[in-house]
This record gives structure tokens, sequence and C-alpha cells, in this order.
């Protein structure tokens, strides 16, 4: 595990597609948490939800940096590096 991510150039500008769980809300399902993929605004639950379709997004789409989506909170997740980071 390396201690900097090395994927910040896949990060960009984005807008989140939903307002809540795309998957969950397509499902009439429910959520803990939402993570926001920085490389295309997909908007998914966290693992802590019983589905985890940020984690099943990243599998599926190879994105590696998803952000928390919840107010106040201004930090992101690299799956591949494994590594939180602060956003500004």
């Amino acid at each position: 595990m390396t201690s900097r991510c090395t994927h910040l150039e896949g990060m960009r500008p984005v807008t989140a597609g939903t307002e809540g769980c795309q998957e969950c809300l397509a499902l009439g399902d429910v959520w803990v948490h939402l993570r926001m993929c920085l490389s295309c605004g997909h908007v998914g639950c966290c693992d802590s939800s019983k589905n985890r379709h940020a984690t099943k997004h990243f599998h599926a789409s190879g994105h590696p940096i998803a952000a928390s989506h919840e107010p106040g909170e201004a930090w992101a997740w690299c799956y591949v590096d494994r590594l939180m980071m602060e956003l500004a």
C-alpha cells in the first residue's frame, strides 16, 4: 500500500447524477451514507449500506476515487491505493 494516492489525475469536477443512491432509488431500497464517483458523478451507497453500490461501481467501472456525498464531509477514498484523502 502506498502512502500517497497515485490516481489523482482521474479526479475532475463532476455533478452528482442523482440525489440518492442511483441503484437503491431504482430498487426502492434504502442506504446509510452516499459516495460520489469523482470520475463520472455516479452516486452510490457506502459499504455500511446493505447493497454497497459505490464499491460495486468501482469494480464495474474501474473509476478509482469516490468522495463522501454527505453534507459537511470533505474527504475521498481511493479504492486502488486504499487511502483516505481530505478534500479542499
